[in-house]
């Protein structure tokens, strides 16, 4: 039996990666505080919106360029890895459900943030694509949007935080610790995600390079 003596640290998560983490995790609650809020909050909303998409392009390259454990290729959830984990092996990063968790929330955040830009709230604001599109559908889509589309966010946000609680509790694995600090115990050599500040450096630059982009493009549009 493996014990905390027996482990060592392992740098699994590097600073980018978990500052996209909680900077999602606040501009969520931004958008859904700001959502219901409505009115002159709406300009608020959608902003943050536009910082989210350039957030998420981001990290989708960063999925390929990051460090070890961050890229797509160390999580993706292959039959080998689901068999591993099923029978109670432990690997550093996303194991194969959190990782399924983290395409399902890239999946619903693209679809909420593009429905959006066609959305409006027959008041003051209109999404920069809302004029594409007839009358008939932006309505459609903005009752996605305000509807069925924020409960699936939220209903995945309850999800995700049970998965935590359960690992912890039933498998008595720590997820949380891990994405603050950037370490994870571990009782076998493995590599470590590169976490240097050249790695820091490059990966700002190219967070302000995504979220410019997409600022530039969007922020006009709906001025």
């Amino acid at each position: 039996m493996t014990t905390a003596s027996d482990r060592n640290l392992l740098r699994v998560w590097d600073l980018p990666t978990r500052w996209f983490h909680w900077s999602l995790v606040l501009m969520m609650v931004g958008m859904i505080i700001t959502g219901n809020l409505g009115a002159d909050w709406m300009i608020w909303h959608a902003q943050i919106a536009y910082v989210m998409m350039g957030s998420l392009v981001f990290r989708l390259i960063w999925g390929f360029v990051g460090g070890w454990w961050s890229r797509f290729a160390q999580f993706f959830p292959t039959p080998s890895r689901i068999r591993a984990y099923w029978s109670g092996a432990e690997r550093p990063g996303h194991n194969p459900l959190g990782a399924l968790s983290i395409f399902a929330v890239f999946f619903l955040l693209s679809l909420q943030l593009g429905t959006g830009l066609m959305a409006t709230d027959d008041i003051s604001f209109y999404g920069p694509l809302n004029a594409s599109v007839s009358e008939d559908l932006a309505s459609a889509i903005t009752q996605w949007h305000k509807s069925l589309g924020k409960l699936l966010l939220i209903l995945w946000v309850v999800l995700h935080v049970a998965a935590i609680l359960w690992h912890r509790w039933r498998r008595h694995h720590d997820l949380i610790t891990p994405m603050i600090t950037g370490d994870a115990p571990v009782s076998q050599a493995h590599p470590p995600s590169a976490d240097h500040w050249r790695n820091r450096l490059a990966a700002l630059v190219l967070w302000l390079l995504c979220v410019g982009v997409s600022c530039a493009i969007w922020v006009p549009l709906t001025s």
